[in-house]
């Protein structure tokens, strides 16, 4: 018998796995040769009986793949010729070539140093910071509401809807803060966000050029710092005492474009913005031409009195943002958040936010309205502060009396998580260390600092534990679990 032609080209390094689709698994081996050069242009490939026969396989398994190929315009047919690949102007470099390229772009740079870590994954445990106890949200009742909007949703409200949120939701947030807040905000003041985070990002984006500097509280909400630096800004670590933000020192630092603050519960020490220093921050953003950035994430958690008016409410001259959200009432992945704007800025962070992603989705919006109407929002705020408060207490009478280099523990009279501070770091980490060897999740404060701070080590630790994410009796077992780890 003749020997069979050799094929124009070799193929052989091909296999295909029987149990999967063969044409499909033929179109991309071949596909990659392209791509990548190892099929030039102008080559001409084997004739679909003699690919079938070296492969083993049906010849019209090889037409479908050729089918595909032609219709994606890596080859092309020459009448009476065969098939060859076509005129492609680049290929494909192999992978190995862009290994450990740097990032050309200056935001690209900015990204790699400021971002945000990995999530906690799994369901919280004792004692996680920034989860509210949503272990108590009435899924049933959202699940209803939820439900009835969709069986017969408004067609009007299923085409591209307002970037700045879905009015009837604006105006139940506006009424909101209006009663239980003191804040008084017309509802076209209002954008609705995906959570705090996007709000903080929206600012940064608008309010801030590359190369102006900003004061956050140091130490403070370090999201809050990475996407003002993302954007470009020069970050001012300004100090928090007992009193919350240092305005004397504000004032002492120069010029900055944009002030981030947490005045009604500092982000991680817990303190509150007194007076005196709230109007005078209030002075100096008039004075600097300057804005405030109002985070006020766990406000409605306040456990004497009333929550306390926000920054926003003393401002007369449109200098602060506000913002807002429902994730610390809920839970976290429900992102869904606010701002309340000067009315000047409202259309341009609309416009802007149209840009990322056109606008939210409309159904959480819709049930969160229904929510808030129906009176299960407040019913929940005051059944959320309640479990907060009671879980507060078991974390403060169980915990024990004394640790070896930590403060006793400080009066805690509103948010989600307190701080203690250490008396070094090295003692901080030990402290962190042992309890994670336990599974009981406890923060080091000296991680909520500025990496370039002036203020010593030792000064910066501490520890931040929340107390909202589980019952009281899993906070009993953690505490027991911290007495072994930390051989009280």
């Amino acid at each position: 018998m003749p020997l069979p032609a050799p094929l124009p080209v070799d193929l052989s390094g091909i296999r295909l796995d029987p149990a999967l689709g063969l044409a499909r698994q033929l179109y991309q081996a071949l596909r990659e040769r392209i791509l990548d050069g190892r099929l030039a242009s102008g080559t001409r490939l084997p004739a679909s009986r003699d690919l079938a026969a070296l492969l083993g396989i049906a010849r019209n398994t090889v037409i479908r793949a050729f089918d595909q190929l032609y219709a994606e315009g890596y080859v092309e047919g020459r009448v009476g010729a065969g098939t060859y690949v076509a005129e492609l102007a680049a290929v494909v470099r192999p992978p190995s070539a862009l290994c450990g390229a740097a990032p050309a772009s200056g935001p690209l740079q900015r990204l790699q140093q400021h971002h945000l870590g990995q999530p906690l994954e799994g369901a919280p445990r004792a004692f996680r910071v920034g989860v509210p106890a949503f272990d108590l949200f009435p899924f049933e009742t959202w699940a209803r509401l939820s439900a009835r909007f969709w069986r017969r949703p408004d067609p009007a409200r299923l085409g591209y809807g307002d970037p700045a949120g879905d009015a009837q939701l604006r105006e139940l947030v506006a009424a909101y803060l209006r009663h239980s807040r003191g804040l008084h905000c017309d509802p076209a003041q209002i954008v609705i966000t995906c959570g705090a985070q996007q709000a903080i990002s929206l600012c940064a984006q608008l309010l801030v050029e590359a190369g102006d500097r900003v004061a956050i509280e140091n130490p403070g909400y370090r999201a809050a710092g990475h996407a003002f630096a993302v954007a470009g800004a020069q970050l001012q670590g300004i100090a928090v005492d007992g009193e919350g933000l240092d305005t004397a020192a504000l004032t002492r630092a120069g010029r900055c474009r944009l002030a981030y603050v947490t005045p009604s519960h500092q982000y991680p020490t817990g303190v509150t913005l007194s007076l005196a220093r709230r109007l005078a921050l209030l002075d100096w953003a008039e004075r600097q031409d300057a804005w405030i950035v109002e985070d006020d994430y766990d406000g409605e958690y306040r456990y004497s009195g009333t929550p306390l008016a926000p920054l926003a409410a003393l401002d007369r001259r449109g200098r602060v943002l506000y913002v807002g959200t429902f994730c610390k009432i809920t839970f976290p992945a429900l992102r869904l958040g606010y701002l309340v704007l000067p009315a000047t800025l409202v259309e341009p962070f609309a416009r802007r936010r149209a840009l990322d992603m056109r606008h939210s989705e409309i159904g959480t919006q819709a049930v969160m309205a229904e929510f808030i109407a129906a009176g299960h929002f407040q019913r929940h705020i005051r059944r959320m502060r309640s479990t907060a408060r009671s879980r507060r207490d078991a974390l403060l009478a169980g915990w024990p009396r004394q640790v070896p280099g930590c403060a006793p523990l400080p009066v805690v009279e509103a948010g989600l998580h307190l701080c203690v501070r250490v008396d070094s770091l090295a003692r901080e980490r030990e402290l962190v260390a042992a309890a994670g060897e336990v599974g009981v999740e406890v923060n080091g404060l000296s991680d909520y600092w500025l990496v370039n701070s002036e203020v010593p080590e030792d000064r910066r630790a501490g520890l931040v534990l929340g107390f909202a994410a589980v019952p009281e009796a899993r906070i009993a077992e953690a505490l027991q679990a911290l007495r072994r780890a930390w051989k009280l």
